[in-house]
Order: C-alpha cells, then structure tokens, then sequence
C-alpha cells in the first residue's frame, strides 16, 4: 500500500429508452448518453424488469447499460458473471474499472468467497491509489480474515477514504489507537477523518479509550 508519512507497507419496461441523437452512441459506440444513464441509475432496483431487454439489444450503448444495471441490482445470478469479470480482469491487468467490479461484488457478502484471491491481488497492485478503498470495502464485505495488517496501514494512506475504512476496521491495540488519535488531532486532516478517528477513540459510554 502506498503511504503517506510512513514508511514502505506491504503494498479500485420492455422497450428501451429513446434513441440517442444521430452520431452519439446510436452509431455503435459504447458510451450511454449521460442524463439518460443518470436517470437510469436514479431508478436503482426499479430499472431491472426493463434492463433485461435493454441487454439482449443490438445497440451495444444499450445493452451495455442493461448489463450495468442488472450487475448493479440483480440477485444471485448475477455473481458468477461478476466473479468471472473479475478474473478477466486481473488476467488482462485492467487496472480501469476493477473498482467498480469489486464495489458489485461486496453487495453479495461471503457468497462471493470466489473472488477474494484477486480483490486482494488488485489491492495490493493496483496504480490507482483511490481504488484501493473499493477493494478494501470489498474483502471487508466478503472475507476480512487476515487483513489485520493491511487496515492497520491504511491509516497512513494517502487517500481519505482508506485512512476512513482503516478508522473503522484497524484492530485496537496501541499502535492504531495512537494513529487514530493523531488523525483526531491533526489540524491539517478533513473533517470527515478528524470526526470518525474521535468517534473511535470513545468506547461505548462514550469515554476516551486512548490518552488524549
């Protein structure tokens, strides 16, 4: 994991919506046109029943968007497809896009044991550094055993929202405790990691259990 101010660590309805306009993505080209997929995604779960036809058309814009959807908000059918994206990813070390994959996957918990193997290797390879937050959440979601370590060095992250998930899980025990508390006090952090590292630092009577 690449840190920041630490030394080296061990290491992202049947018919289908209206055509776009002549020489957008009705040409062949994959892009969705953009309010229409905001507004798709604004549908969340209510999209499915149509994305099932959206994703036997012929216009791949619009069959790409019925797969999102259905990778997004289907059921169990959905995770060996997802299991197997990922494997082709890591096979083709597309470091673009795993992120989004894995963030999927977490939705299925330790069903998706299948994947673990290569949300780990992702994390510790990826050249993204904002991606490793969404394999973090991921192993966390599906398998957290071992991972002591690697939330425990997230806590020097130079990405916000891993110093975040590390606030979180980091095991307690003085090193962690005492990072936190720096976090806590550091003028220079964001809000959001200064609130989260006090509200890990209370214990359940809402006293500190670490020396300020």
């Amino acid at each position: 994991m690449i840190a920041a101010g630490r030394g080296p660590g061990p290491w992202s309805s049947p018919a289908g919506p209206p055509p776009p306009d002549s020489g957008g993505p009705g040409s062949g080209h994959l892009d969705t046109p953009p309010l229409l997929r905001r507004a798709v995604e604004c549908l969340g779960a209510l999209a499915i029943p149509a994305a099932h036809g959206w994703a036997q058309e012929d216009r791949p814009w619009l069959a790409l968007l019925g797969a999102d959807v259905l990778a997004d908000h289907g059921g169990p059918e959905a995770l060996p497809g997802l299991v197997t994206e990922l494997v082709e990813q890591w096979t083709a070390r597309a470091w673009c896009g795993p992120d989004r994959t894995a963030r999927r996957l977490a939705r299925f918990g330790p069903d998706a044991a299948g994947a673990v193997p290569y949300l780990r290797r992702f994390l510790l390879r990826t050249p993204h550094s904002y991606e490793r937050t969404a394999y973090l959440e991921a192993l966390a979601a599906i398998d957290r055993d071992g991972l002591e370590h690697v939330y425990t060095e997230s806590l020097w992250d130079c990405e916000e929202t891993t110093r975040l998930v590390g606030i979180t899980a980091a095991p307690t025990n003085t090193e962690t405790l005492g990072r936190i508390a720096v976090l806590r006090d550091d003028p220079m952090e964001t809000t959001e990691v200064r609130a989260a590292a006090r509200a890990r630092l209370e214990d359940p009577t809402g006293q500190p259990c670490s020396n300020n």
